[in-house]
């Protein structure tokens, strides 16, 4: 028999309990695509029957409208030059709506659908991956704790000092990533403040918004792959959609926040529309799926056709990673691009006994068209219309899969 859920209350707390890149785009769409309209749907990768926490989950998902931004969290958001205060204040005034979540199961898999305005649905996704993996994994691992968490850290930190000199640790550029697949909040928080006191590299900051304010550490990132997959359906050419993403992305921030992420219709269409002033106005390029090593091998020889140094760029690597998979791309590049990492499950779900959920969510469509997301990794494609796809890979110049 399946196991039931106990409930451990409310998971998610507040209305900063998200990742950073969430509020920032949601103020590009704030200013620049108010009237826009998505949906977005919910995938377990792994094969999972998620029906005992069906209704847990809808619970969870009904409590999220108590949230509203605080006086501090307000006030905390204010600090950043690069928010504005017309945004801040629909921020004090946003409130989560239910009604735009379709929440059902189709035999065993859970089926989850968004579809409201883009900013009023944008910040669902976090908070929905984080009640799906928390109310699963208290059910499956009540007696996993914070103390087994920051110990498998401790170990791991231990193996690094052990395998590596001081030196090559002193560039080791890392940020917590893991809010989407956490094993639960207290776990999350904890794992961050023990890499804040005592990472042998350098800790740079966390995503949750929430955790960074808390404990006065900065919040990390940019855009995700919703941000340039919008632009497919919104006014311009679907042939200049990644430069219309990323204009109204250097419109919007005028410098700040200066990471692009290359993977959303394949890393090679990306470059091709990175031309020599998107090159110069970016700090770096972030990479989400494929090879590491030949994504960076990509990148910087684009950087150096531009006649562009890339010594004085940034690459981002976030996926799937280690602390070994991390520093084996850190050496490989040390002295040729500068590198960062964030890391996100395998630093705040990675207990004994333990089986991380591979789930996401991913935008689907906008203003009422088709969107699609065409991945140097064939697993992390996303797309309802098959047909669309087809078209867009045309466009692009994208081969078809083998």
């Amino acid at each position: 028999m399946a196991a039931t859920y106990r409930a451990p209350g409310q998971i998610i707390t507040s209305l900063l309990d998200t990742d950073w890149y969430k509020l920032t785009m949601m103020q590009g769409v704030h200013h620049k695509y108010p009237n826009a309209s998505v949906a977005w749907e919910f995938r377990c990768r792994d094969a999972e029957d998620l029906a005992p926490y069906l209704d847990e989950i809808r619970a969870q998902i009904d409590s999220l409208t108590a949230l509203s931004l605080s006086e501090a969290e307000s006030a905390y958001l204010g600090e950043f030059a690069y928010l504005s205060p017309d945004f801040i204040r629909f921020l004090e005034l946003y409130r989560f709506r239910p009604e735009y979540v379709d929440l059902y199961m189709e035999g065993s898999e859970l089926c989850i659908v968004i579809d409201g305005p883009w900013t009023h649905s944008i910040l669902f996704e976090i908070v929905i991956l984080a009640i799906i993996s928390e109310v699963r994994n208290h059910t499956l691992n009540p007696e996993a704790s914070v103390d087994q968490a920051v110990a498998r850290l401790r170990e791991k930190m231990a193996r690094l000092r052990a395998d590596y000199t001081p030196a090559q640790l002193a560039g080791f550029r890392l940020a917590d990533f893991g809010t989407r697949r956490r094993l639960s909040q207290p776990v999350q928080e904890a794992i961050v403040a023990v890499l804040a006191e005592e990472f042998p590299g350098q800790f740079v900051g966390t995503s949750n918004v929430d955790i960074a304010r808390r404990h006065g550490l900065a919040p990390m990132g940019t855009m995700a792959h919703e941000w340039v997959m919008a632009h497919q359906q919104l006014g311009s050419r679907l042939v200049d959609s990644q430069r219309a993403a990323l204009e109204a992305w250097v419109q919007e921030y005028r410098g700040h926040l200066g990471v692009a992420l290359t993977d959303t219709i394949t890393l090679d269409a990306f470059l091709a529309d990175f031309d020599l002033y998107f090159a110069k106005l970016f700090d770096g390029l972030r990479h989400d799926s494929g090879d590491p090593m030949v994504f960076a091998e990509k990148c910087i020889r684009h950087y150096e056709t531009l006649g562009i140094d890339p010594r004085g760029k940034t690459l981002i690597f976030s996926d799937a990673l280690t602390f070994d998979s991390a520093m084996a791309i850190k050496t490989a590049l040390d002295g040729r691009i500068r590198t960062s990492f964030g890391i996100g499950t395998s630093l705040t779900c990675d207990l004994p006994g333990v089986r991380p959920m591979n789930i996401v969510i991913k935008m689907i469509a906008c203003n009422g068209q088709p969107v699609a997301k065409v991945s140097d990794a064939p697993g992390k494609a996303t797309t309802r219309d098959p047909e669309y796809v087809n078209y867009l890979k045309s466009v692009f110049g994208v081969p078809p899969a083998p």
